[in-house]
Order: C-alpha cells, then sequence, then structure tokens
C-alpha cells in the first residue's frame, strides 16, 4: 500500500514539474513543497522533477519510503531528504550546484576517476559535478541539499575569463568545511524562518554561497596566485569608477563580475586594485556602503513606522543579529539606539 500528500494549498506531486523548474520568479519565497510516499514510480518522478532524469532502483527489501522538503529563499532551493529504504540510483547531469549535508545513514557517491566515495553522518559534500551524469547508492539516509544555479558561481568567481570548473566533490580541508558547513546552516535558517526576502536579501545570501562553495572545494579559479598586469597610469581612474558604479547601484544585487565588466578588468585585477588602495575587497567595500545606506535611514526613520529588521532587509542584511554587530562597530552604537533616537 502506498501513499503520497501534501501540504494543504502547496502543490501536490502531478504539478511538481512547474514548481520545481529552475525559476521561482513566479512564487513567493515562504512556498514549501512536500512530498512523502511509500510508491516507487512516484519517488522516482519526484527526483526527475526536484533534481535531473534520474532512474532509482530499491535495494534491500525494505518498503520504498521517502520523505521529500523544500523551501526556496531567493534563488537557494533547500531540500530536506529521508529515504527510509536502500536504493541505488543513476541520474542525468543537474547543471547546478548541489552540496548534501548527511544526518543519518549513508551516500555512497560515484566519483568520476575516483571511484566510490561514502558519506557518513556530519560530511557535507558536492553532490555531484553539475555538467556529469552521476550515480550511487543511499542508504537508509537522512540528509540536506542545498542547491543554486550554476551561473552564480561564475558570476562570483575571480578568474580571468575561463569558465569555473569544480575539480573534486569533497572541502580542501577540516577548515574549509567547517566554513561552508556554517554557511549553508546560515541560508538554511534564513529560509526556515518562513518571512519573504528582499529580492537584495536573497541575492546576497545566494552570493554568500557561492563564494562559499569556491573557498571551500578546489576548483579552477581557486589557488591561481599571480599579480595582474600593472597599469599604473590607468589604476586611480579605473578604481574611481568601480566606486562610483558600487555606490550607484548599491540598492542592487550586484556582484564582482558585474563591477569588473564595467570597468572593463577581470575580476582578479580589480580585486588586487581595491585591495592595493583601499585595503579591502570590492564586496567588502559595496558591504560598507550598503552599511552606511542604512545608516542614514536608522537616522531619518520614524521608529512608528519602520523596524531596524525592515531596513537591515532592505539593504541586503538578511541576519538582523550579524546587521547590528557590523552597525556597532562602523557607528559605536546599536543601530535600534539610531532608530529610536
Amino acid at each position: 500500500m502506498s501513499s503520497s500528500k501534501r501540504v494543504e494549498n502547496r502543490p501536490d506531486v502531478s504539478q511538481l514539474r512547474s514548481c520545481l523548474s529552475n525559476g521561482h520568479t513566479d512564487r513567493r519565497d515562504t512556498d514549501v513543497v512536500v512530498f512523502d510516499s511509500t510508491d516507487l514510480p512516484a519517488t522516482e518522478r519526484l527526483f526527475t522533477r526536484a533534481y535531473s532524469q534520474t532512474t532509482i532502483c530499491p535495494d534491500g527489501g525494505q518498503p520504498p519510503e521517502a520523505h521529500f522538503q523544500r523551501r526556496w529563499y531567493g534563488p537557494v532551493a533547500v531540500d530536506d531528504l529521508d529515504v527510509r529504504f536502500h536504493m541505488t540510483y543513476e541520474a542525468a547531469p543537474m547543471r547546478r550546484i548541489c552540496l548534501t549535508h548527511v544526518r543519518t545513514g549513508t551516500i555512497e557517491e560515484d566519483v568520476a576517476e575516483q571511484g566510490r566515495d561514502v558519506l557518513g553522518p556530519g560530511d557535507v559534500a558536492l553532490f555531484c559535478r553539475p555538467d556529469s551524469p552521476y550515480s550511487g547508492r543511499v542508504c537508509n539516509a537522512r540528509y540536506a541539499m542545498t542547491m543554486f544555479d550554476l551561473d552564480l558561481l561564475e558570476r562570483v568567481a575571480i578568474h580571468d575569463g575561463e569558465p569555473v570548473r569544480l575539480l573534486g566533490h569533497r572541502p580542501v580541508s577540516a577548515e574549509a568545511e567547517r566554513f561552508v558547513h556554517a554557511t549553508i546552516d546560515y541560508v538554511r535558517s534564513l529560509a526556515a524562518e518562513g518571512a519573504p526576502a528582499s529580492p537584495l536579501a536573497a541575492a546576497s545570501a545566494a552570493n554568500v554561497l557561492a563564494g562559499a562553495v569556491l573557498s571551500a572545494f578546489p576548483n579552477t579559479a581557486m589557488g591561481t596566485a599571480g599579480r595582474p598586469p600593472e597599469r599604473t597610469g590607468s589604476r586611480p581612474a579605473l578604481l574611481n569608477r568601480a566606486i562610483a558604479f558600487i555606490e550607484e547601484n548599491a540598492a542592487s544585487p550586484i556582484v564582482l563580475s558585474d563591477v569588473a565588466a564595467w570597468v572593463h578588468v577581470t575580476p582578479r585585477a580589480l580585486q588586487y586594485m581595491f585591495k592595493r588602495h583601499l585595503e579591502m575587497t570590492p564586496m567588502a567595500y559595496l558591504r560598507r556602503v550598503r552599511l552606511d545606506h542604512a545608516h542614514r535611514d536608522l537616522v531619518d526613520a520614524d521608529p512608528a513606522e519602520t523596524t531596524v529588521q525592515r531596513i537591515a532587509d532592505r539593504w541586503g542584511f538578511a541576519h538582523t543579529g550579524r546587521f547590528a554587530a557590523a552597525y556597532r562597530q562602523t557607528y559605536g552604537r546599536m543601530p535600534s539606539d539610531t532608530l529610536r533616537y
């Protein structure tokens, strides 16, 4: 006997193809899709619609009981899965960045050119390479999947024009694993809160997650140290132009590559320029500009008509506590004090 159910007023399995498509601008960020089933073909369709064309096969004789939940935070999809049987799977390329965190049980991944790797409780890894078919085995596992589109990685990366390729599925060190794990937890906590995010706050959180992936996992944009060619005469003018672009577009979800394209230099050259002349990265400068805008809004606002959280969210600070800490470090007082007086 099998069953499937859905959250009231939410899409059911027959509607997942449209609801779980790559784009989600026609949905509210608070949408939640829930799927519970012991019907193997229904579960296979769910995996196909949620990830990519998938074939699954039970392995072990248990009832094929599966539970799935998806939330969104802007462009990031946040999934929780509980596969209460053993199954093998084969799937087409996902074309997205998919991070997995195993909570219980194991996931056996077939890694290209490396054989099978076993992920156990606590492990964080890339579930698959975005451009390659993937296969493996899920063994009575409860795990989380956090996904975003591949083009976001390109936009955030510091590289010199060549497409960024991920070279491994495990973080480069224990410290890198802790870092990416903490970032995933941060973004997932925002999704779990259920409150709609402003476009800027959602984009900022997604950018942080993409940056964490590039910092934690081996890739072609990592560790390519090298000083960009000097163009001493044009540096100050280019820097001023980049600063002007950042300040004029602080209310938009811009990333490093947008600024670099505007001033016609590579992202790496732009990074070097800011560090040399301002002793900070372009994105740190952007956060400082947004913090300044938030400060001005707090000074001008009526506390009866707005809150610190609303102003922080308006300027891309999704986590109010982190915003308050940054604000206090910069202005010497809490944002609530500025708003109140």
